[in-house]
C-alpha cells in the first residue's frame, strides 16, 4: 500500500497553501495498493514535533477501502475524529516555534470501527489494534519563519 501527493515528496516541503498560513485546506494525495480484503481505511495526520506533546491534525476512519484520491480541499467519505484543535477535519501545519515533521498515515483494516464522529486519535488507535492489514505513511516538513 502506497500514500504520495502530487505536490509534495516525501519528506519534502508541504507549500504553505495547506497550512495556517495560507487557506488551510488538505493537500491531494492519492492512494494504491489498497489489500483487496481490506473493509476500511484510516487517514490520520499528525505533528510529533509539537511542543506540547505529539498534536493531532486530521483523523478520519471508516473510509472505504476503495479510495483512490483525496481531492485537494477535500474530505474523504468516512466518519471525522476529533484533532487538537478539538474540531473534526483537516487542521493544517502551523508550528509556533521551527521547521515540523507532518505524519499523513493511512491504515488498512479488516473491519469498521464501531467508533462514533468526534473520536479522539487515541481511542481510533484502540479500536484499530489488531486488525491492521496494512500501513503506509508520507511525511511533509513546514517552517512558518
Amino acid at each position: 500500500m502506497k500514500l504520495t501527493s502530487t505536490l509534495f515528496e516525501n519528506s519534502g516541503l508541504i507549500p504553505s497553501t495547506y497550512t495556517c498560513d495560507g487557506a488551510d485546506i488538505n493537500p491531494p494525495l492519492v492512494v494504491s495498493g489498497v489489500p483487496k480484503e481490506a473493509k476500511s481505511l484510516v487517514l490520520i495526520m499528525d505533528d510529533p514535533d509539537a511542543p506540547m506533546g505529539t498534536w493531532d491534525h486530521w483523523v478520519v476512519f471508516n473510509i472505504p477501502p476503495d479510495l483512490a484520491t483525496i481531492e485537494e480541499g477535500s474530505e474523504p467519505t468516512g466518519v471525522k475524529g476529533l484533532n487538537s484543535s478539538q474540531k473534526t477535519g483537516y487542521s493544517g501545519p502551523c508550528p509556533p516555534d521551527r521547521e515540523h515533521r507532518y505524519f499523513f498515515k493511512l491504515y488498512a483494516l479488516d473491519v469498521l470501527l464501531s467508533l462514533k464522529e468526534g473520536a479522539l486519535k487515541k481511542e481510533v488507535e484502540q479500536a484499530m489494534a489488531g486488525h491492521i492489514l496494512a500501513k503506509t505513511e508520507i511525511i511533509g516538513r513546514y517552517n512558518r519563519n
